[in-house]
């Protein structure tokens, strides 16, 4: 299943996306997208539906966040071993671990607003994964069982903030918008592995990132176990798994985010983002 939210910003409804690739209302079944629907048996209720028996959604509304209600966004740095390299650092011994505010989470199509003394946003297009069970103390070989769905995360990053104004990287990680997930949920059946999917991005129609799942230095299954050993992981909460090369910061020289820019981005099989840069 493909799971949307879409509707103005705080009113979003449920929707899924039928094969057709219509809009298709759930609100008669469901509240939301979020920790009850992506359950087992939230999905399992949901996969029962006749997706022709929901009333089609005509028109183009705004999609909102694939997920509501998240209650931890988490994130992991220098997973992709081309992104290392590129950024001269050595591929870390374990995950490193960092949070993004939930209050940055956005729709995948909402403009992306950089922080006022910003000169550093950059872009990271991300494979997110959503989790469907309650995971503590699991092994990778459990993992992949507690997950919902995935989705395209854009990991937006002020790097000054980040690495230069002292803390934790969550300061660069957390401004209003810097969190577009969607445009839908792609249910965990319609992914056969997801250490197998093509990435992209590109700012103002130039192809900045390339790269694959593949490439991963820690797959999602390991990153999942590895925070269960730390945190419960619970329904609803969102992991960004980490970028492949082609950042602003890794350019030579360096390029970052300016007003009126577009990027698009995408990860196989998870549907396309596009967010135009506004200055807050």
């Amino acid at each position: 299943m493909k799971l949307v939210r879409y509707g103005m910003p705080g009113e979003e409804r449920p929707g899924l996306i039928d094969e057709a690739g219509a809009l298709r209302d759930l609100s008669s079944h469901v509240g939301t997208i979020d920790s009850k629907a992506l359950r087992p048996e939230g999905l399992a209720a949901l996969r029962a539906l006749d997706p022709l028996s929901l009333p089609e959604v005509r028109g183009n509304p705004r999609l909102g966040p694939c997920v509501g209600n998240v209650g931890k966004l988490l994130a992991i740095g220098l997973n992709y071993s081309d992104h290392a390299a590129e950024t001269g650092m050595a591929l870390p011994e374990e995950p490193i671990v960092f949070s993004k505010a939930t209050s940055c989470i956005s729709g995948p199509n909402d403009p992306v607003q950089i922080p006022r003394g910003s000169q550093k946003a950059d872009w990271e297009v991300e494979l997110g994964v959503v989790i469907g069970m309650t995971a503590k103390y699991i092994s990778p070989a459990q993992a992949l069982a507690h997950v919902a769905g995935y989705c395209v995360v854009n990991d937006v990053s002020e790097r000054d903030f980040q690495t230069a104004r002292s803390g934790q990287w969550i300061k660069g990680k957390s401004h209003d918008t810097f969190g577009p997930l969607g445009p839908w949920l792609v249910t965990a059946d319609e992914v056969s592995d997801p250490q197998d999917l093509d990435m992209w991005l590109d700012v103002n129609g130039t192809r900045m990132q390339t790269g694959s799942t593949a490439t991963m230095h820690f797959s999602v299954a390991e990153i999942i176990a590895h925070l269960s050993q730390f945190m419960t992981l619970h329904p609803g909460d969102v992991i960004a798994t980490g970028t492949p090369p082609g950042v602003g910061m890794g350019q030579k020289p360096p390029v970052f985010l300016r007003e009126g820019d577009v990027m698009e981005l995408s990860v196989e099989g998870l549907g396309v983002q596009q967010q135009t840069v506004v200055q807050a």
